[in-house]
């Protein structure tokens, strides 16, 4: 199987040993992903909602490096710091899939990187054309 690493400034760069994402086949596997801002490396800083946008765009410029978009997406998992949150998170994820959502887990993590809110990691199915 060919598999090989993606990179993009996009999206930020990774915080230890992993890439961003991994194309394996016609998979893409992207790591998951914090609010960090791309340019400066700083976790955005105010409400679940603001920090679920920002994790979704560095997933979707991940994506984008690899040639996908959200459509292309068949499986996410949402960690998050409080399930209490799940509701906001929920709303500002569901606009980042109109049709077809793909398959999902939502987890409560005891502490997550950099003590973010949320996490979201994906696998992605690439469409040759």
């Amino acid at each position: 199987m060919n598999k090989r690493a993606l990179k993009t400034t996009e999206a930020p760069a990774p915080v230890g040993p992993y890439s961003q994402a991994i194309v394996a086949g016609d998979f893409v596997f992207c790591a998951g992903q914090i609010a960090l801002d791309p340019e400066t490396g700083v976790l955005v800083n105010g409400t679940i909602r603001l920090e679920t946008a920002r994790v979704m765009e560095n997933l979707l410029a991940v994506l984008k490096e690899a040639g996908c978009s959200m459509e292309n997406v068949v499986k996410t998992t949402i960690y998050l710091r409080d399930m209490n949150d799940f509701a906001s998170v929920n709303e500002v994820y569901g606009t980042y899939f109109k049709d077809s959502p793909p398959a999902r887990v939502t987890v409560q993590a005891a502490r997550l990187p950099r003590d973010a809110g949320v996490e979201i990691d994906c696998i992605a199915l690439r469409v040759k054309g």
